[in-house]
């Protein structure tokens, strides 16, 4: 844990209560831990911190031009996605080629980050939790709440680290004098997620029964049990999965229909409109205080500088391979044009036109931004209902066998991607007279369609240790087989010291307490 000073310091961003968005922040100034929490306001401040800093940033930052966000580097793993600008960024080049082992020193960088972000962060959680109860506020239901997000986001940010690196250092106070110990052993992975669930069952029985937009953009009930349900997923615990799945599907959270199967779809939907009921959790920008940076940019490939004058550089960072695309039948709506994906694109302020035989990200487009102001706004989704259904389905057909409940909530999700007018329930009963096993991989397949874009397709490869095969000739067909030693869509061989990341050798240097992860140098 480096940067000790920054450690003993915190950035505090202010909540102003005349708006009900979350992005009116105000810094701070920079005072010691305890010095902070003296009262509710300085509470509130540095909790809202926890809102941009760490792990959700991994997901939600796209802040190069060159690479996208951290999390989005696990799906080159799989050989499926590419960045075309891997012979700079070689992170993507040695995650894609599974050679990271031989490469440790050079995706340093990349490990720094990570760490040092998401273990600040928990810093400032750890703080929360000790000096939030000492602290008189107007409201016991403030006090709860912000209490219960500080454990939420330690939970977060530990949750990432867990399973980006494994065992790790696990500390639930915080560092705040320079006498205090910085320097832990790593934390077996079993121990970790003991805290991590019980900081997110408090979470879930402490937080707002609120969608996320109603709660003013704060972490609810249902963020809380929408990522407990995900961790549940991850330690192979189907039933508890799916318990804290079906919170979320029985709560006002809803799936966005179709209007249409063009530019009314549930997708473009999802792809232009912010505070969907479909959206559980999401990072929120604006265009003036907190914009979307280079997203909109990675819907295109370098030729769009040609039509597009409000970005100077446009990259294919994370582009699906035509064998990865495959995993779509021709009539699923999310592989039509303008859906998740494009391949044409006319500019409607000069009329000047994009064009790729190669597929453009399309859910990642933001027009206005691209066309006329340069500013994104569109927020980024981190969880939505369809993850929920899924989860809950896997959950129970893990569980006790494939009930017309579980086959119900699978239907769901592919009724609204079918273009031709097939109902839930005649899915539903389609689905019912599949054995257990081919039961769950259906669920996994539609993981792959629904989720490709928002990075979870490594998380589902190594809590299965089954890799999806999809197939080059046959649209729509998916094979599942043995993780170690199966290829990924660039050759590549799959490894066990693959499954977890390097931890920086820096971070060694600072830490002789910790040992390395398992093949690397």
């Amino acid at each position: 844990m480096k940067n000790k000073f920054f450690m003993l310091l915190i950035l505090g961003l202010g909540l102003t209560t005349s708006c009900n968005k979350f992005l009116e922040e105000d810094p701070k100034s920079n005072l010691s831990l305890d010095g902070y929490y003296q009262n509710s306001a300085q509470a509130q401040a540095t909790v809202n911190s926890l809102y941009r800093r760490g792990a959700p940033q991994r997901y939600s930052l796209a802040g190069s031009a060159y690479v996208g966000p951290a999390a989005s580097v696990n799906t080159m793993l799989t050989g499926y996605f590419t960045n075309s600008y891997e012979g700079q960024e070689r992170v993507c080049l040695f995650a894609r080629q599974l050679t990271r082992q031989q490469n440790t020193n050079l995706i340093t960088g990349q490990m720094n980050t990570i760490w040092d972000e998401s273990y600040k962060a928990i810093n400032i959680a750890n703080a929360g939790v000790k000096y939030i109860p000492t602290i008189s506020f107007v409201s016991q239901d403030q006090q709860k709440s912000l209490l219960a997000e500080a454990k939420f986001f330690r939970a977060y940010n530990y949750f990432y680290l867990v399973k980006t690196f494994g065992a790790i250092p696990l500390s639930t106070t915080p560092v705040e004098t320079l006498e205090d110990n910085l320097y832990l052993e790593r934390t077996e992975v079993a121990k970790v997620y003991q805290l991590i669930e019980t900081d997110l069952k408090e979470a879930v029985q402490d937080l707002p029964a609120k969608t996320f937009a109603d709660n003013g953009h704060r972490i609810t009930k249902y963020v809380a049990a929408m990522t407990l349900a995900n961790v549940y997923l991850q330690e192979g615990k189907y039933s508890e999965a799916a318990e804290m799945a079906k919170i979320v599907v029985n709560s006002a959270h809803k799936m966005t229909e179709n209007v249409d199967l063009k530019m009314s779809s549930a997708y473009n939907k999802l792809r232009t409109t912010d505070d969907l009921s479909e959206v559980i959790y999401a990072q929120e920008y604006d265009a003036t205080i907190s914009t979307s940076n280079w997203w909109t940019t990675y819907a295109f490939n370098s030729s769009a500088t040609t039509v597009f004058d409000k970005y100077s550089i446009f990259e294919r960072v994370f582009g699906p391979t035509k064998q990865f695309l495959n995993v779509y039948d021709t009539k699923d709506l999310r592989i039509q044009p303008n859906q998740f994906f494009h391949w044409k694109y006319t500019n409607p302020v000069n009329n000047k036109t994009w064009e790729s035989t190669d597929a453009g990200i399309w859910y990642y487009f933001d027009e206005q931004a691209a066309t006329v102001t340069g500013r994104g706004t569109k927020d980024w989704n981190f969880y939505r209902y369809p993850e929920a259904l899924l989860i809950a389905a896997e959950g129970i057909a893990k569980t006790s066998g494939v009930s017309a409940e579980a086959a119900g909530y699978l239907a769901q999700v592919k009724a609204r991607a079918n273009t031709e007018g097939k109902s839930v329930a005649t899915y539903t009963a389609e689905l019912q007279t599949l054995s257990a096993d081919n039961f769950v991989k259906e669920c996994w397949k539609e993981r792959l369609r629904e989720f490709p874009l928002e990075f979870k397709m490594w998380d589902d490869i190594v809590r299965t240790k089954m890799f999806p095969v999809i197939s080059t000739t046959e649209a729509g067909k998916v094979d599942f087989v043995p993780l170690i030693g199966a290829k990924n869509g660039s050759g590549a061989t799959f490894k066990e010291t693959d499954l977890l990341w390097p931890i920086s050798p820096d971070e060694i240097q600072r830490n002789n307490k910790l040992t390395q992860n398992a093949g690397y140098q």
